[in-house]
């Protein structure tokens, strides 16, 4: 039997809880086993490939690929950059948003409130429109135009906050208070079925690299839902028997919202908030993920790293990857820049980084880059 319980002090929840009711800490999945047998569905490929392997639920999709692979470095072989904006929406909020809007979907949520900087509401929308349910996005009021004129686009009723994104979450927890039955909140950060969608992120790399693993996966880092979901599913492939390791994690953080960052150097066990400076790399701009703890451990426990880059940097790897034909938005950029600063830049083995939105997402900042 799939369900919900707390990571803090195990208690169960009901199936539209999105916290602990007791403590307020996140809420953990249960799963089914990791079966070798239950891997993959060979019939189909891209995110529901994996079925056996996700909550039970009959799927809303849109026909989720498997995304690209392709090398950083022509003919070397050694970077690879994995082309999340391949995704219906164009970011690998896609991988989380099928599966948890098709669980809630499946336990009467006829309404879904979320908060988000841009991509994850417009991927949001975008299910919430399949599955015939309505959607309430709340936005920071700088959030990016193009982003929430895709969400608008599938019929999202958009709240504009003034502040920063944490003010957008706030706000649409509270109005969560005396909602009647079935208005769900669907936060990506506090979901935890969001994390079985984005495992199929390491579920694919595994299969892409025929059976093995990289030596590390790089990706930009603000609330960490990749990284975490990487996580969780390269631990059940090896719980599986399927591989023996699982490979360093490396987050890139903005040096103008850094929270993990700057707890990993500092060895805390947890992150303190931080006032968010302004940044082109928008989708990482989180003053301090609800799940801050799970994630420095989960990096810690891989061996990996959390470093910070500029804009400047993020800037220069936006003109390196267009200049090899990879199209991606600056947030997604910033995973590159990381590599040089990171423990694994020039190091042994495949490396993998995370190019999490297309492009067409920020052609706004792209084309200053461009004109600078």
């Amino acid at each position: 039997m799939t369900g919900l319980h707390c990571g803090s002090c195990a208690a169960s929840a009901s199936p539209l809880d999105w916290r602990c009711r007791a403590c307020g800490s996140p809420l953990e999945l249960e799963l089914p086993p990791a079966d070798p047998a239950t891997f993959a569905d060979g019939s189909s490929s891209g995110v529901w490939r994996y079925r056996g392997w996700l909550p039970p639920v009959d799927p809303v999709a849109l026909g989720e690929p498997q995304t690209a692979l392709v090398e950083i470095q022509p003919g070397d072989g050694a970077v690879l950059a994995k082309l999340e904006g391949g995704l219906p929406t164009g970011s690998f909020k896609d991988r989380g948003t099928t599966v948890i809007v098709s669980w809630l979907l499946a336990r009467g949520a006829r309404e879904i409130v979320v908060d988000s900087s841009g991509n994850a509401g417009a991927s949001f929308a975008a299910y919430a429109a399949r599955a015939g349910l309505s959607l309430r996005l709340f936005v920071p009021t700088d959030a990016s135009p193009g982003k929430l004129l895709q969400a608008r686009a599938h019929g999202a009723i958009v709240v504009a906050v003034p502040g920063p994104r944490s003010a957008a979450g706030e706000t649409a927890r509270r109005s969560l208070e005396g909602a009647g039955p079935g208005v769900a909140y669907g936060s990506h950060l506090w979901q935890p079925v969001f994390l079985a969608g984005t495992a199929t992120f390491a579920y694919e790399v595994f299969e892409q690299l025929g059976g093995r693993v990289p030596e590390a996966v790089v990706a930009p880092l603000g609330g960490g839902t990749l990284l975490l979901g990487a996580h969780l599913g390269f631990t059940r492939l090896r719980a599986a028997g399927l591989i023996d390791r699982i490979p360093r994690l490396i987050g890139v953080q903005s040096d103008a919202c850094a929270p993990l960052a700057r707890a990993f150097r500092a060895g805390a066990a947890d992150a303190d908030a931080v006032t968010p400076g302004p940044t082109i790399a928008e989708g990482i701009r989180i003053d301090r993920p609800p799940r801050s703890r799970q994630i420095l451990a989960a990096i810690r426990e891989t061996g990996g790293d959390i470093v910070a880059v500029t804009d400047d940097e993020i800037r220069v790897s936006v003109r390196v990857l267009l200049a090899q034909g990879i199209y991606v938005e600056p947030t997604s950029a910033a995973a590159h820049a990381g590599l040089a600063q990171s423990t694994v830049g020039g190091g042994p083995g495949t490396v993998v980084v995370a190019m999490t939105g297309h492009g067409l997402k920020a052609s706004g900042p792209i084309g200053e880059i461009l004109d600078a």
